[in-house]
């Protein structure tokens, strides 16, 4: 009895051990405790917001709206089961607080019809644009495919109700983009505050077209590191947003056609313009790029030569708070290149001191001042030989002007001097070349009661 007593004994020790030293195996007991202390399965991170699929969150109840569905739209609503989408059966319901997330697997998007999203109240937007791309890569997708180009335009086209999370950011990850990919994105996206990065460093034509425009509640810009340009590819993009008080820096030294066009356009919160280190130029590159800008003070330094056709047509056109022009240093013009480039500057006081040019071109010089109220003196014209149009209309309703000094000896262009100091100072002083005696004090030439001398 004592030998079997030990033996038990014995038994229950190595149980005790067993017990002591596997628990925690495979056999589903508790995970034994690591040294240190803490747990030895590690707590899986938070998804970023390039992890996240594109999510409406509703911060009112209503319903989202889509438009022209594509055939691979689905959603899942608070991350249930997969919901398809029709033409329909396109209209989700929402309470306070729903978080729908949307997924498809390439966009139908073409030039006439367009996938749209609505909300009906306010909603938040955030997470991965991508996930309308692909619903099981997104998350590493940094492509956009040129195949009909218009991926993601006119996707919340109108949506006033769309809002910024204060923690949760939307994303566009993509560095290859394709035509017209963004366009028209937020167009009138009032509720709007922010704007989400931009990585792509070399762009598609007509990308950016229209982006943000409308969005008068977007109060900065990203970062728009791009250096390869393509036709349009900013064109419009911030058309209209008076909250707008500071702009991107624009680090491309060659452009592209319509590049820049009217990219802000009315956006009158403006104050001061960014460099522009660009030395190629391109067709209408710079072309109505701050248009009805009231409230900029300061135009940026202009130095590329040579110049492209109406590269700065209108560039600063009813820039009403600007007081002075910047130097303009190119000796040869292109055509219609600084036509109305200041039309209506009416705080304009100070022009270049003069405008090197002696190359002209057909209308480069058309309206460029025109309507500037408070310009007393012009720059200084040393061109010789004229060409048609090229001071057309140049310094028509400058009320205030009284100084001029024009060494042209060739007038004989086509209306070259057409109006061009119609409805300036009653008197003034017209300093020409010694050898010119073609002038005429008409409306193509010297106002009359000026005084006329020649230059030294």
């Amino acid at each position: 009895m004592k030998n079997v007593s030990k033996i038990a004994a014995l038994l229950a020790a190595v149980l005790m051990i067993l017990c002591v030293t596997g628990c925690g195996d495979t056999a589903g007991g508790t995970p034994a405790t690591p040294a240190g202390g803490g747990n030895s399965t590690p707590t899986p991170a938070a998804p970023t917001m390039q992890e996240t699929p594109l999510t409406l969150e509703a911060v009112a109840a209503g319903t989202i709206t889509l438009t022209h569905p594509w055939s691979t739209l689905k959603y899942k609503k608070n991350g249930g089961d997969f919901v398809n989408v029709t033409a329909s059966a396109n209209t989700i319901s929402l309470a306070a607080g729903d978080k729908i997330a949307f997924y498809a697997d390439g966009s139908a998007n073409g030039n006439v019809f367009k996938l749209k999203i609505g909300c009906s109240a306010d909603c938040y937007v955030y997470g991965n644009v991508m996930s309308l791309l692909s619903s099981t890569n997104f998350k590493t997708a940094v492509a956009i495919p040129n195949t009909t180009g218009y991926t993601f335009a006119e996707l919340f086209s109108g949506n006033t109700h769309i809002k910024n999370h204060a923690t949760k950011n939307l994303v566009l990850p993509a560095t290859t983009l394709a035509n017209s990919c963004y366009s028209d994105m937020f167009f009138g996206c009032t509720g709007l505050t922010s704007a989400p990065a931009l990585p792509a460093t070399t762009l598609a034509e007509s990308c950016y077209d229209c982006m943000f425009s409308g969005c008068t509640g977007l109060t900065s810009a990203p970062e728009l590191p791009a250096r390869t340009l393509a036709r349009s590819c900013y064109i419009d993009m911030f058309h209209g947003c008076t909250g707008l008080t500071g702009a991107p820096a624009l680090p491309a030294e060659s452009l592209a056609q319509f590049c820049y066009y009217k990219m802000f356009n009315g956006c009158t919160g403006l104050t001061s313009g960014p460099a522009l280190p660009a030395t190629t130029l391109a067709a209408s590159c710079y072309s109505y790029m701050f248009y009805g800008c009231t409230g900029l003070t300061s135009a940026p330094a202009l130095l590329a030569t040579p110049l492209a056709n109406s590269c700065y047509s209108e560039m600063f056109h009813g820039c009403t708070g600007l007081t002075s022009a910047p130097a303009l240093p190119a000796e040869s013009l292109a055509n219609s290149c600084y036509s109305n480039m200041f039309y209506g500057c009416t705080g304009l006081t100070s022009a270049p001191e003069v405008l090197p040019a002696t190359i002209l071109a057909n209308y480069c010089y058309d309206s460029m001042f025109e309507g500037c109220t408070s310009l007393t003196s012009a720059p200084a014209l040393p061109a010789e030989s004229l060409a048609d149009y090229c001071y057309n209309d140049m310094f028509y309703d400058c009320t205030r002007l009284s100084s001029v000094t024009c060494l042209a000896t060739d007038i004989s262009a086509e209306s070259c001097t057409f109006r061009w100091l119609s409805n300036v100072a009653s008197g003034g002083t017209f300093t020409k070349a010694s050898s010119m005696s073609s002038w005429e004090t008409v409306a193509y030439g010297i106002p009359s009661g000026w005084t006329v001398v020649d230059a030294q």
